[in-house]
Order: C-alpha cells, then sequence, then structure tokens
C-alpha cells in the first residue's frame, strides 16, 4: 500500500490541531472588552478591582458588560474599590448564558449565583441573580428579592464562546443594599471570623481551641490558601470521635483541612489530582485526592469520601468551601472502613477493628508503609490530568484521525 502525499501534511494538521485544543479554552477579559470602547469604563474597573484576573481564571462563565453611560451612573456613588468589586460581581455569573439559552431559559425564569455570592460577603442568597423571559421578547435581570421589578434587560451578545464564557449586554447596572454594604479590606480578613458566619462555626471554634492550628492557616493566607469546611451538624456528631484523638491527632486533623495554595472552584475541578495539605510533613503525607463526580467535587481520602457542598468565600489568595464530612486521613484513622460502597472488582473487604468498633483511633504517629504508598504522588496527578486531557481532545483526534485514514486509500 503506498502512502499518498497528502498524508504527512495530515499528520502534520493533527499535531497542530491536538496543540490548539489544549489553548483554546483560554479567554481575556480585558482583550475581548478593548475591541468595544463602549465597554472601557466597565474593562477599567475590572481592572482596578481585580476581578479581570478572577474571571479569566474561571470557565463556564457570564460577564454582563454594560456600557460608559451606565457605569458613570455607578461612580457617581463614589463607592470605595472594595464596595465598588461587590457591586461588579453581581454581573459576573457562575454560569455560561448565551443569547439563545437566555431566551429558551426553563419555565420562563431561573436564579444564577454570580461572584458576589463567592466573596463571603452576601448575606443569604442576595449574590444570586433572577433572570426571567419577559413579554415582547425581553429577558430581564434583577436582585432575587426584586418585587417583580427588573433593573436591566438583556441588550446583545457581545462575544460567545461555548461553554467557555459569554460576554452579553445589559442596559443598567445590577446593585442592591447589601452589595454596596461597606466591606472590610482583604487585609483585615480572618478566617475564622468568615468560616462563622454562614454554618462553619463549630470547625471554627475548634480551630480557635487550637492557636498554633489558627496561626498556620493565618499565615498561609497572603500566599495562598484553600480551607474545607464541614458545616456544623457534621461537626457536632463528629465531636465523640475528635475527643478521642491524642492533642497532637487533633492538631494534625484540623490541619488536614487546609491546601496550602488558592484554588477556585473551576481549578479544583480542572486540576484532579492528589493534594498535600497544612498537616503534610515529611513521611507523613496527609495527602488526599481532587476527583470530580459529574458537577460535584470530591475529596477522596482512604477513609472517607466528602462532598463540597457550598462556597463560603472564593476571592484570591483565600477560598473557603463547605464539606459534608470530615475528612479522615488514614494516618489517625487508619482502620476505619468508609460507609459501604461500590467496591472495584477485586479487590480486598475491609477490616474492622479487633474491638470490633466503627473505628480504631491512634495517635498521629506514621502509618506502616503499604505498596500503594510506594507510588509516586505526582505520577498519579500526572496520569489523571492526562486522562482529562484525551478525554477532551478525543472527538478531534476521531475527525482528523479519518481524514488520514481517506487521505491514505
Amino acid at each position: 500500500m503506498k502512502l499518498s502525499p497528502v498524508a504527512p501534511l495530515s499528520v502534520s494538521l493533527l499535531l497542530l490541531l491536538l496543540f490548539l485544543s489544549n489553548t483554546t479554552d483560554a479567554h481575556n477579559i480585558t482583550k475581548i472588552l478593548a475591541k468595544h470602547p463602549q465597554f472601557s469604563t466597565f474593562n477599567h474597573y475590572l481592572t482596578v478591582t481585580h476581578l479581570a484576573a478572577e474571571i479569566n481564571r474561571r470557565q463556564t462563565i457570564t460577564v454582563c458588560a454594560i456600557d460608559n453611560a451606565a457605569m458613570n451612573v455607578l461612580l457617581e456613588k463614589h463607592l470605595p474599590t472594595y464596595t465598588l468589586k461587590n457591586v461588579l460581581s453581581l454581573h459576573v455569573f457562575a454560569d455560561y448564558f448565551g443569547a439563545k439559552k437566555l431566551h429558551q431559559i426553563t419555565k420562563g425564569s431561573t436564579l444564577t449565583a454570580t461572584m458576589f455570592q463567592a466573596t463571603g460577603e452576601a448575606p443569604g442568597t442576595s449574590g444570586y441573580i433572577n433572570i426571567t423571559n419577559m413579554k415582547g421578547g425581553k429577558v430581564g435581570f434583577a436582585n432575587e428579592d426584586n418585587d417583580g421589578h427588573f433593573a436591566a434587560t438583556f441588550v446583545k451578545s457581545v462575544v460567545e464562546m461555548p461553554y467557555n464564557i459569554s460576554v452579553i449586554q445589559i442596559s443598567h447596572i445590577l446593585t442592591s443594599p447589601a452589595a454596596e454594604a461597606p466591606v472590610a479590606a482583604p487585609s483585615d480578613l480572618n478566617v475564622t471570623t468568615l468560616m462563622s458566619k454562614q454554618g462553619c462555626k463549630a470547625f471554627s471554634d475548634l480551630l480557635k481551641a487550637h492557636p498554633d492550628v489558627t496561626k498556620t492557616f493565618d499565615e498561609n493566607v497572603q500566599s495562598g490558601l484553600t480551607v474545607f469546611c464541614p458545616t456544623d451538624g457534621v461537626i457536632t456528631a463528629f465531636m465523640p470521635k475528635f475527643k478521642n484523638l491524642t492533642k497532637g491527632g487533633q492538631a494534625s486533623l484540623l490541619l488536614y483541612h487546609g491546601i496550602p495554595v488558592y484554588n477556585s472552584m473551576g481549578m479544583l475541578k480542572s486540576n484532579n489530582g492528589l493534594m498535600n495539605t497544612l498537616a503534610t510533613e515529611g513521611h507523613n503525607k496527609y495527602d488526599f485526592t481532587v476527583q470530580n463526580d459529574g458537577d460535584d467535587v470530591k475529596l477522596e481520602t482512604k477513609v472517607v469520601t466528602a462532598t463540597i457542598s457550598g462556597t463560603l468565600y472564593d476571592e484570591e489568595p483565600l477560598s473557603v468551601y463547605k464539606i459534608d464530612k470530615v475528612l479522615l486521613p488514614r494516618e489517625l484513622f487508619k482502620g476505619v472502613a468508609e460507609e459501604p460502597a461500590p467496591a472495584p472488582k477485586g479487590s480486598k473487604k475491609k477490616k474492622k477493628s479487633k474491638k470490633g468498633d466503627e473505628e480504631d483511633v491512634e495517635d498521629d504517629s506514621a502509618p506502616e508503609p503499604s505498596p500503594e504508598d510506594d507510588e509516586d504522588p505526582a505520577d498519579d496527578s500526572a496520569n489523571l490530568n492526562w486522562a482529562t486531557s484525551v478525554k477532551s481532545t478525543g472527538w478531534l483526534v476521531t475527525v482528523v484521525v479519518s481524514t488520514i485514514c481517506l487521505a491514505i486509500i
């Protein structure tokens, strides 16, 4: 069989397209808006408030741009920079809404979370926006508690990159008393104070009871920190087991719920794999695996699997997420079996502790090594990331390979 002269060109095309497929997800809101002078003021303040950088890091997002005239109305209020950031954060949705989706909303109305909801400054659900299909084909936008009044309407689509980023123009500013309320500068933020606000007071109180642990959390905020906070009910149910731990074990468990790197929700979803924690030190790994499960993000230790149930705070360099279980490191709970779950084929049966208790609580000494421990965490992470990359480009490979085959024939 003789290869067609087109074959080498097809192979080159394949390599080029594979490279491009890994870079097409990137977007730059500053460059997008720079092509539209009517949004120059809006664009400028996205940069001043550092929202632009946060938008560029996220995926599946919608930016509601407002023209210079509408921005002037907002600027006349002379809001401080951090308060202005909250107002502009209401214009960034954590979901993709192109023009077609806006006009075909299920049941004609929906609520969507904004970046203001993720700041931790939004009381309750004040960081959500109501999107409603109105009479005459109009689409209205308003705060959740809008009393039927819609502050802004859809004007036009500016840029759509399905399903990465959509930039649309709306007629007026979206704001609320909650968004315009005075806000502390980032330097004044306190991790335990943030967690006490919305359902994580019990975990916050545990940190306060261990000053050395609190100090470690605080020292890592400026350089980047991600905290996973079990909700109050979860902590209350876990307290008998927590009290059975040694003092050192209690400290390690609390530190196990922090990662010394900032991670937005998008970053967690795109960077599945092993994560070191604030408790990681030498041969004591104290790591766990971040893994997507549909739209959910799960944290898998060797003992338990927890699910992220909400965002308490997400503004670089700090993110705090609620989780539905206490993270149990194997270094402290080596003999504990997780709740019954479908086991992989050929896996060994889980053992109970000698006393028949639900869990065998140990001190914070290192566990016996196992063959699984000898695996290189970096290799595990690399394999997961590679698999994700292959999955996202699989359709492209299929198309190009088919083209090559036709050329050879």
